[in-house]
């Protein structure tokens, strides 16, 4: 190997001393947080006076906070189904098929996580005003999955172009229908880029707040729409305990995905 860690000497130091400040500042911001909704003061104040589960007892007491909570469960629950059969059947077509247009194809499809979220909010909001689709459950179940499926799409096409597909083949050979040998031998083989893609689809869906902003409705919130407009009327530390559990469940699940991953390549 061109570097070895082991010799790089006192280059090891500053590796480690920046990977350390580069954790401490994307972290910092995030405990700073999780602080806040624990501290007794009313306001957002930094070190709290005093420690409390005052904020998490009103957050869940709360019958919209908790509507919220299950309109983005909901919503991400279906988002993820669909990216990952979509991305699925997509993924066969770009990985197996045969055309000329296959990778401006494979390029369009990324295009949701190119483009700034905010243009594809405003187009996004102006089509569905057109068809009455802006402020129900439907719009933003199509919404969601516009920035879903390109990650989906990426995990499953990466697994598929990793699977050696003469194994497929072989259990056709052995008498197996290629249906059948779809389902038994290369769906369990790119296991991983599945669970990967509801993972990301699952994520995706669940922590999008400039979309849902101008897909919701005052009877249709998600929980990042409910946290913003929360903000911008009163900074309860309600807030803070509504964005400390959004933090933990993203990392809850990313360390699933972690573990899950691994123990299904191995």
């Amino acid at each position: 190997m061109l570097l070895n860690y082991n010799r790089l000497g006192w280059w090891r130091l500053v590796l480690m001393g920046t990977t350390a400040l580069t954790a401490a500042f994307l972290l910092l911001p995030i405990l700073f947080i999780a602080a806040l909704s624990f501290g007794s003061s009313q306001w957002l104040i930094f070190p709290p006076p005093g420690w409390t589960l005052k904020w998490y007892q009103e957050l869940f007491a709360d019958p919209r906070w908790l509507e919220s909570a299950w309109t983005s469960f909901r919503i991400a629950a279906i988002v993820t189904v669909l990216s990952v059969l979509l991305g699925l059947v997509t993924s066969f077509g770009l990985t197996r098929g045969r055309f000329f247009f296959r990778e401006a194809l494979k390029a369009l499809f990324l295009t949701p996580m190119i483009l700034p979220v905010v243009v594809l909010a405003v187009a996004l909001y102006a089509f569905f005003l057109e068809i009455g689709l802006n402020g129900t459950l439907t719009g933003f179940v199509i919404a969601h999955l516009v920035l879903a499926l390109p990650l989906s799409i990426l995990s499953i096409t990466n697994a598929l172009e990793g699977f050696d597909k003469s194994i497929e083949d072989a259990a056709v050979l052995c008498g197996a229908s290629p249906l059948e040998a779809k389902i038994r031998v290369t769906l369990p083989a790119i296991s991983h880029g599945l669970f990967s893609a509801a993972i990301f689809s699952f994520l995706t869906s669940w922590d999008e707040v400039v979309v849902a902003i101008f897909m919701s409705s005052p009877t249709l919130q998600t929980l990042p729409v409910k946290v913003w407009s929360t903000l911008r009327q009163d900074l309860t530390p309600v807030v803070a305990a509504a964005s400390t559990l959004l933090i933990l469940l993203t990392v809850l699940l990313m360390l699933l995905g972690a573990v899950v991953r691994k123990g299904l390549k191995s």
